[in-house]
């Protein structure tokens, strides 16, 4: 609880054994300014591990869904819809790549006034390989082809990130795979919605790959998802705009 406002985390994770816990933990061990615990509600998504990752993420305190189809998107579509009814949603890996204390700053944007704020790995201080070339290189492409086409600055499709709850079931999210991160931003930006970078430090993660950077084949699958997302957003722009010239 922040303020007012109940908190529930997201972390959607596969084979993730060696990293979890510390994840969980550290959320649990977050506290307000009242000194209670900050993160009301965590919901691990276990999408379709081989490894003890539910096991270890329940042991930590985390509550534990399971989604068998493979796909970033549709694990965090899993966990929000097993989330205890929560103002704030908080999304944030389970691979120990980010300082879990400065969720504090995600969530203090939310309080003062903005719908989505995106933890920025590109503004704060990085890990030398923390990111590969080409997640540097996606986020630039992506970050310009925003700024094009919707006008608005963006440095980072970083998963570390707050929404408010009536922000997301707005937008209505869909995507089941690596386009999820940018759909979100897009379509707060095309409901008008405040939307907030806050720098946030990245860490070379301690065990295992990365499932986007650390593979040519999650490399590929990235880029198709961010990029075809980008273009069906604008499509539905477009016919949104057509039909607006008809009315």
């Amino acid at each position: 609880m922040l303020g007012n406002s109940s908190i529930g985390a997201v972390i959607p994770a596969q084979n993730e054994e060696d990293n979890i816990a510390s994840v969980v933990e550290d959320l649990v061990a977050l506290r307000g300014p009242d000194g209670n615990r900050l993160i009301d509600d965590i919901v691990v998504c276990d999408n379709n591990s081989n490894d003890a990752t539910a096991q270890r993420a329940s042991k930590a305190g985390a509550r534990v869904v399971s989604q068998r189809k493979h796909g970033y998107g549709i694990a965090c579509l899993t966990a929000i819809a097993a989330l205890k009814p929560v103002d704030v949603v908080l999304f944030v890996d389970g691979d120990q790549a980010f300082k879990v204390e400065q969720a504090t700053l995600l969530l203090q944007t939310i309080e003062r006034g903005a719908d989505l704020v995106i933890g920025s790995r590109i503004l704060g201080e990085m890990e030398p390989g923390a990111l590969s070339l080409p997640q540097v290189v996606g986020n630039q492409v992506a970050g310009l082809l925003i700024r094009l086409l919707w006008r608005q600055r963006t440095t980072d499709l970083g998963p570390f990130r707050a929404i408010t709850s009536k922000a997301l079931t707005k937008l209505q999210m869909t995507d089941e795979t690596f386009g999820w991160t940018i759909e979100m931003q897009i379509k707060a930006l095309q409901h008008k919605m405040t939307v907030v970078e806050v720098p946030v430090d990245t860490l070379k993660r301690k065990y295992g790959k990365s499932k986007i950077g650390g593979t040519v084949r999650g490399v590929v699958l990235a880029s198709i998802g961010i990029l075809g997302m980008i273009v069906k957003l604008v499509m539905q722009d477009s016919i949104s705009r057509k039909r607006q010239r008809n009315q």
